[in-house]
């Protein structure tokens, strides 16, 4: 749909993808889906090495080599090698669900509930009109408020999806999801998966400091498609005769004699703004050359110098103040600041703060120090 602007601009307004109704309980507001993102991938045409010829693809006979029209392709369902069963493409339309007309919401459950491998394709919906805004406003409303997700089926292009309807600001959207039987069980699927739980102690204190020191607040417009800008420059340099640096390779992985130290070298780097991986390069390279003259002629000093380093430069006890706030049952929001976000947000999760997943440092703090001050109140 066109529509003018105040200053004669002329924009031109998403259109519906879907329309229906979305229901819960007795209540229905019709609504429309849109989709929320859009691809910006850089896309070629195939053609054939020396031409500027275009490469088509065909319907042909495998035996034959000719093309076959579409009209005379069927479907065919191969129960063994060399038979099928053919199907007509009038006898899925028989048994399909047809086009629904409802989002019928049957449960509410919490969003961190929900693995991310069932999530797939993002929608945006919107009410039909001004006079559905209210009763649209008012299921948004009640999911914020309750920090839950819609989950529901609906049909749409004669298939049937499972989906989660949640709440933002000032919008809802719908995300499809998975059935159960399509996400894969990593534990049968993976090849090498950790046999017990690890990163214990000092190490796991130290990775705690690192994502607090790399922690802050969501900002998507920072980030970009780093690989498609490359290739906009590749075909921009081709276009103008030039040539363009060919990228570095994967760094090498983390030796396990060496992690503290690449630990330290990266906390040492995020909270002084350098930049990290440079940094991180630097300390493994030279971390892994002190190794191989230590294996040449100082085996037996390898573990000693591990600890002495160790020893010189201890993480801080992070940790304390929660440990004390939780001895006595309570966390003042005094004490809360002193924490990390990682130890914030394990509280949050001990206490089963709802929403924590998506909160950043303070609101974790606003929300912890309310639920301290609603034990207090439970026990009094």
């Amino acid at each position: 749909m066109d529509t003018t602007g105040a200053e004669g601009t002329e924009q031109i307004m998403a259109r519906a993808i879907w329309t229906g109704v979305v229901t819960f309980g007795l209540v229905t507001v019709p609504v429309g889906l849109y989709t929320a993102v859009e691809d910006h991938t850089l896309h070629f045409h195939q053609l054939q090495r020396g031409t500027s010829d275009r490469i088509r693809n065909r319907r042909v006979n495998e035996r034959t080599g000719k093309e076959v029209d579409a009209a005379d392709i069927v479907k065919g369902y191969e129960v063994e090698e060399g038979r099928y069963v053919i199907v007509e493409p009038d006898e899925l339309d028989e048994i399909a669900p047809g086009r629904s007309q409802t989002i019928d919401i049957t449960d509410f459950v919490d969003l961190d509930r929900i693995e991310p491998a069932y999530f797939d394709r993002t929608y945006y919906i919107a009410p039909r009109g001004k006079e559905y805004t209210k009763v649209y406003e008012l299921l948004r409303a009640a999911l914020a408020e309750a920090d839950k997700v819609g989950i529901a089926t609906f049909v749409m292009r004669g298939k049937q999806y499972l989906t989660a309807l949640r709440a933002e600001d000032k919008v809802m959207i719908l995300q499809t999801l998975h059935w159960a039987d399509e996400v894969r069980d990593p534990g049968r699927e993976l090849p090498e998966l950790p046999a017990a739980r690890a990163g214990r102690g000092k190490e796991l204190q130290m990775a705690l400091q690192l994502v607090d020191a790399l922690s802050g607040d969501w900002e998507p417009g920072k980030y970009h498609d780093t690989y498609q800008e490359k290739v906009r420059e590749l075909v921009k340099a081709k276009v103008e005769g030039q040539e363009i640096a060919a990228a570095q390779g994967p760094p090498q992985a983390t030796n396990v004699i060496d992690l503290m130290k690449v630990l330290e070298g990266s906390i040492e780097a995020a909270r002084s703004g350098r930049d990290a991986r440079e940094t991180v390069g630097n300390t493994v390279g030279n971390a892994e050359k002190a190794g191989r003259a230590e294996k040449a002629g100082k085996a037996g000093k390898t573990g000693k110098a591990g600890k002495a380093a160790t020893r010189t430069s201890p993480p801080k006890k992070a940790g304390a103040a929660s440990a004390r706030a939780r001895d006595r049952g309570t966390t003042g929001k005094r004490e809360l600041q002193r924490l990390s976000k990682a130890e914030l947000y394990q509280q949050a999760s001990e206490q089963d703060v709802p929403g924590r997943s998506r909160m950043s440092r303070e609101e974790l703090i606003d929300a912890l120090a309310h639920s301290g001050r609603r034990r207090r109140k439970t026990a009094a």
